[in-house]
């Protein structure tokens, strides 16, 4: 993001003074997975070390139950889940609004003032190529000025000593150039023109427009969101802020049956699938969020069946770690599998070798 921020100043699109208020608003927007990221590898990695240390062994050993971490896990998570939350709701939305104030205010700025020395810069409107070599004062007075303006295909091309911006009575903005020359069309074609002036005007804006308010998915409040739900982006965008509190919340009870690990094995494979799940949880969200914005799901029917899968996969994963030697638990069931079926192979081959020997004598 920083990269691509750089570049957009560096192109002209936003001002080079709010590159830091852009990075700053861009942090705040990607706070909320930030957040679940940290809450759910931190639960991990504590429960990964108590498995390592031997430390679950003396846990275990003193009649404690894994279920005995969901306690220190909400004391841990609820400011983790409530921040996300905060952002999520009300930070993140005020952000964008910020960001996309910021831009806007850029674009409706004059043309020579977004110019840099040195430059070519197009216009808002794209018909239009400054060129200035320096800058004289303020920004509104440039000096060894040109400009390219393409109008129903046929080319104009100023040059100026310098130029400045006027506001006529009505509002409207011009740049007033003097001393220079325009030339019009091709010289080889018959109708180009040259001509001198001493001072020269284009019309750059009629009136100062105002900031036009954003009102994208993503910039609205929570009150907004809520009063304006026909709209399938509003249901989308409602929908993603829903999914992150519950995520933060479920990942870091998922976390404490996925930190077990064997102290003589390590811990690559827990980590691997503890990630992979994550990643699957996110892309889910999103599925379940484009599905929502494409029309295909309402609101109310798409915003609890991955959350209820999620709780669901939680309580197995506590179930699976809590019972590990009860006779019914899947490992000890395939152990027995396993078990039984070498004793069935060994019983076989020596079957074989003494049916060898009978008709060898």
């Amino acid at each position: 993001m920083l990269i691509k921020i750089l570049g957009q100043a560096a192109g002209g699109k936003v001002a080079s003074a709010d590159v830091i208020a852009l990075i700053g608003f861009t942090v705040m927007g990607q706070l909320p997975v930030l957040l679940i990221l940290t809450g759910f590898i931190s639960v991990l990695w504590a429960v990964t070390r108590s498995y390592q240390d031997s430390e679950m062994v003396v846990w275990f050993a003193s009649g404690v139950s894994l279920l005995n971490w969901i306690k220190p896990v909400m004391s841990f998570g609820i400011p983790i889940v409530a921040l996300t939350a905060s952002l999520t709701f009300f930070g993140t939305p005020w952000a964008n609004r910020q960001s996309t104030e910021l831009k806007e205010r850029y674009e409706k700025r004059d043309d020579i003032a977004k110019v840099s020395p040195g430059k070519f810069q197009e216009s808002a409107s794209s018909d239009r190529i400054f060129f200035v070599e320096s800058v004289a004062g303020d920004l509104g007075k440039v000096q060894n000025i040109f400009v390219n303006t393409m109008n129903s295909g046929r080319s104009s091309v100023i040059v100026a000593k310098e130029g400045a911006i006027e506001i006529d009575k009505n509002g409207d903005k011009f740049v007033v150039m003097s001393k220079g020359r325009r030339y019009d069309g091709l010289p080889t074609e018959p109708d180009f023109q040259m001509m001198q002036f001493e001072r020269y005007g284009i019309l750059m804006a009629s009136q100062t427009k105002a900031l036009v308010e954003d009102k994208s998915a993503k910039s609205m409040s929570l009150s907004e969101l809520l009063d304006n739900q026909s709209s399938s982006y509003n249901q989308g965008e409602l929908l993603w802020r829903v999914s992150l509190p519950l995520m933060a919340a479920i990942l870091m009870f998922l976390a404490v049956p996925l930190g077990f690990v064997n102290p003589r094995v390590g811990r690559s494979a827990n980590l691997i699938i503890a990630l992979l799940l994550v990643v699957l949880y996110l892309n889910m969200t999103n599925i379940v969020q484009a599905s929502v914005v494409q029309g295909r799901m309402s609101f109310k029917m798409a915003w609890w069946p991955l959350q209820s899968v999620a709780l669901i996969l939680v309580g197995l994963s506590f179930a699976w770690r809590i019972n590990v030697n009860s006779r019914m638990h899947p490992l000890v069931l395939w152990s027995s599998f396993k078990g039984c079926f070498h004793s069935k192979k060994g019983k076989t081959a020596a079957d074989a070798a003494k049916a060898g020997q009978v008709s060898s004598s």
